[in-house]
């Protein structure tokens, strides 16, 4: 049956007009017409490859592949593609010619007809083949997709004694199939979406139907699609445009680089949001409390889990105000320093020509520079180089009297603490900041006012309709099983209220059913 349109259909305009100059483009039955408008829209591109080929029993049957040199299969276009369509003996020239290719002749599992110049061109970028016919008002854009991408590895930032060594990759189909390997439900939904009017960047929402709340997911679609933006080459592209007080130190979108990690946060009812380009995906709701808590809280013993949250929430507390602290006591409220240990501080300080706000300051931008340079440097070079620094020039700087041991055991101190919780490093930084510099103006009472602050803010934000202090203002042991402390996983039978999730289910008779006796 052949394919009739309005004349006038076949005419299509880029929305974007930086792409063609808004040039109108007709689509024909001629292959050569066909060609022509693709070397036009892809002028001075020598990436853009054109390959021509004929049927060897039947000369008029013509075809053209075009695709990008570097982003497809080469495998799959020279056995799938261009060897079945130049062997087949029974093609004919006819009207149904591109039914007979598609499913007759090509060996590709996913191939699909469409005369959208725009579609074909959008396909062409994302490393599929279009393939255009003689006599055929229609193409076919085949899936190839192919080229170098990076193995699964486990990711660095996010290293785990015990529990699955996967990480993300660049690679959004790879990064798709990790997940569906953790989740093996049909209930569980990939939505596609596209980012950037120049790059195209293809990303999946992913969540599982019946637990997820469908508001929630309502609402993530409705400011992803207030995004207008050129380009978006990660996921702190949309995390900064879509989250809740944008204007807030505290981050409301989670991120995380580990398949395990994702699928653990789709089982309570969050969202992801998988973006190709990048192994880092994006959690919501996300709450303070998650900063404290690891995947390998889940896979070890609930009493060590239990402890090393623990630590960490205490680390958080004494990075952010033990430098402030230390500097009001020493300043304002020496009376509550014992006096041996005040004797002691006041000895090394004897000989220091600056201030105890100069002197900290000082130390502590050092100690920043150092972790950031041996973040950015090599990792044979940037440990040699954070073990040096810290050590040579820390204890250089005592023995010269520019600094007092003390403060330099003080700002160690914060700044080890803060390596604890990597994911909020930026937010540590600030905060501690801030503490120092109103604690040396009017001492304790400060810290005291900006540790009230703090919570009043934290309590008065929320992360897509869920409150970021969600946990912490009830008192229901169902909701407080895993929060500071995990309790067995027997006794974890559902799933947080405060998620708003649909089904809050989690095991039956507790998931552990063992004789007593």
């Amino acid at each position: 049956m052949s394919r009739i349109r309005p004349s006038n259909s076949k005419k299509i305009k880029f929305r974007d007009p930086h792409v063609i100059n808004s040039k109108e483009y007709k689509f024909s039955n001629s292959i050569d017409h066909n060609v022509k408008i693709f070397k036009e829209i892809f002028h001075n591109d020598e990436s853009i490859i054109f390959r021509h080929f004929s049927n060897q029993q039947n000369p008029q049957v013509k075809c053209c592949i075009v695709f990008i040199a570097g982003m497809v299969d080469d495998e799959i276009i020279n056995q799938g593609i261009i060897w079945p369509i130049t062997r087949n003996s029974i093609i004919q020239t006819s009207e149904t010619i591109i039914d007979e290719l598609k499913n007759y002749s090509i060996i590709v599992h996913t191939v699909k007809e469409t005369w959208n110049i725009e579609e074909l061109v959008e396909a062409i970028l994302s490393g599929e083949t279009v393939l255009l016919i003689e006599n055929c008002s229609e193409a076919l854009i085949i899936d190839t997709q192919g080229g170098e991408t990076r193995s699964i590895e486990e990711p660095e930032a996010e290293k785990v004694i015990r529990g699955p060594r996967e990480g993300f990759t660049e690679s959004l189909m790879t990064n798709q199939m990790l997940i569906r390997k953790k989740i093996k439900n049909p209930n569980l939904k990939f939505q596609s979406r596209t980012f950037g009017m120049q790059t195209k960047t293809k990303a999946f929402i992913c969540f599982i139907e019946g637990i997820a709340n469908e508001k929630i997911v309502e609402e993530l679609n409705k400011r992803l699609d207030a995004i207008e933006i050129d380009g978006v080459l990660d996921t702190g592209y949309i995390e900064e445009l879509i989250k809740d007080s944008p204007y807030s130190i505290f981050n409301t979108i989670g991120n995380t680089e580990r398949p395990d990690v994702v699928a653990g946060k789709l089982l309570e009812g969050r969202i992801a949001l998988v973006l190709d380009g990048t192994p880092i995906a994006l959690t919501l709701p996300h709450i303070f409390i998650e900063f404290f808590q690891a995947n390998e809280d889940y896979y070890e013993n609930f009493y060590f889990a239990s402890f090393n949250r623990l630590l960490r929430i205490v680390s958080f507390m004494i990075t952010v105000s033990i430098p402030g602290a230390y500097l009001a006591l020493i300043t304002y409220h020496q009376e509550l320093i014992p006096t041996n240990l005040l004797l002691s501080i006041s000895a090394a300080r004897q000989g220091i020509p600056f201030p105890s706000i100069v002197e900290i300051l000082g130390l502590l931008i050092v100690f920043e520079i150092l972790r950031e340079t041996g973040t950015r440097m090599p990792n044979y070079i940037g440990q040699a180089l954070s073990i040096v620094g810290a050590l040579v020039l820390g204890q250089a700087a005592v023995e010269a009297r520019f600094v007092s041991a003390p403060m330099v055991i003080i700002v160690a101190m914060s700044g080890i603490t803060g390596l604890m919780i990597p994911k909020l490093q930026g937010t540590i930084i600030i905060l501690r900041l801030a503490f120092l510099l109103i604690a040396a103006v009017l001492g304790l009472y400060a810290i005291i006012f900006g540790i009230s602050l703090v919570l009043i803010y934290l309590f008065s934000i929320r992360s897509f309709g869920i409150q970021y202090m969600a946990y912490t203002s009830i008192l229901d042991y169902e909701e407080l099983q895993d929060v500071t402390i995990r309790v067995p996983w027997w006794h974890m039978k559902f799933r947080p209220k405060s998620m708003l999730v649909n089904n809050l289910q989690r095991q039956r008779d507790g998931g552990r059913k063992i004789d007593k006796k």
